[in-house]
């Protein structure tokens, strides 16, 4: 009786623990991630996708490890962070565009119009609205759900299922990197906060030399204008910064799974 118990036990935990660690990656990556996804069609791009890729990815064995003991508790919980953390990144890349819009928004005059945000499900300008479903849009076009998934993929050569996979070490620099998102999204709304900064300083020279002129009437719909010309021509710089931060979150990724990026992706 306890030699037919192993079949069944090897079974569940060769799809169980890949499944945990593909559904915490859906669950965090961008597009799969938002709530306009139901959770029952995450669920099963999560089954469909982890029985595709069980062929790729090393066996499973449960001679040292069982799945309904303390350790293989530790281990699912390992796995969902696993999962979590390479979904996150992804995250990353599409928060980098929404904060440098909420800041062209917040510094042009156009954050009073907001909509409510399909991912987080909260209300956000419009410009960021606008730069979300363009990342979203070039993300696709670009195949980057393909790259993650393949690293997705990758991160059970390099972490193999276990209970001490993942340490705090990896949590750490996925925390810290936080910091390149808010930098690049600063980079790429440093034109807008310039030619705003100069408006707001004609405007002041001119309430100072014409105490008259209503700078507030007047002053607002041209930091619009000026704001839409600002937005326009930023746009010919997002596939620039797009594949800037693409390349910076792909790198970061395979540091956090422990390879190097070589070859294609």
């Amino acid at each position: 009786m306890n030699f037919l118990e192993v079949i069944p036990l090897d079974a569940v935990a060769s799809i169980m623990w890949p499944l945990c660690r593909v559904g915490g990656c859906l669950m965090a990556m961008f597009i799969t991630g938002g709530n306009s996804v139901p959770p029952m069609a995450r669920a099963l791009m999560a089954l469909t996708l982890t029985v595709c890729i069980l062929p790729s990815i090393p066996a499973v064995s449960t001679q040292n490890l069982a799945p309904f003991s303390g350790s293989g508790i530790l281990t699912t919980i390992n796995e969902v962070i696993i999962g979590v953390a390479i979904g996150i990144m992804t995250q990353y890349l599409a928060q980098t565009f929404v904060i440098a819009g909420q800041v062209v928004a917040m510094q042009t005059g156009l954050g009073f119009a907001s909509l409510v945000d399909p991912v987080s499900g909260t209300n956000a300008p419009v410009v960021g609205q606008f730069f979300t479903i363009l990342s979203s849009l070039v993300f696709l076009a670009v195949d980057g759900h393909l790259v993650f998934i393949n690293m997705l993929v990758m991160s059970f050569e390099f972490l193999p299922v276990s209970w001490s996979g993942f340490d705090a070490i990896h949590i750490n620099a996925l925390i810290f990197f936080g910091a390149n998102m808010f930098l690049c999204a600063l980079s790429m709304a440093i034109s807008a906060i310039c030619v705003m900064l100069v408006v707001n300083f004609t405007f002041g020279i001119m309430t100072r030399a014409a105490p008259q002129l209503n700078v507030f009437s007047m002053g607002f719909a041209v930091s619009m204008v000026v704001g839409l010309f600002v937005l326009v021509s930023s746009l010919n710089s997002f596939m620039g910064n797009f594949n800037i931060v693409l390349n910076l979150i792909i790198e970061s990724t395979c540091n956090l799974i422990g390879t190097d990026c070589t070859g294609p992706y």
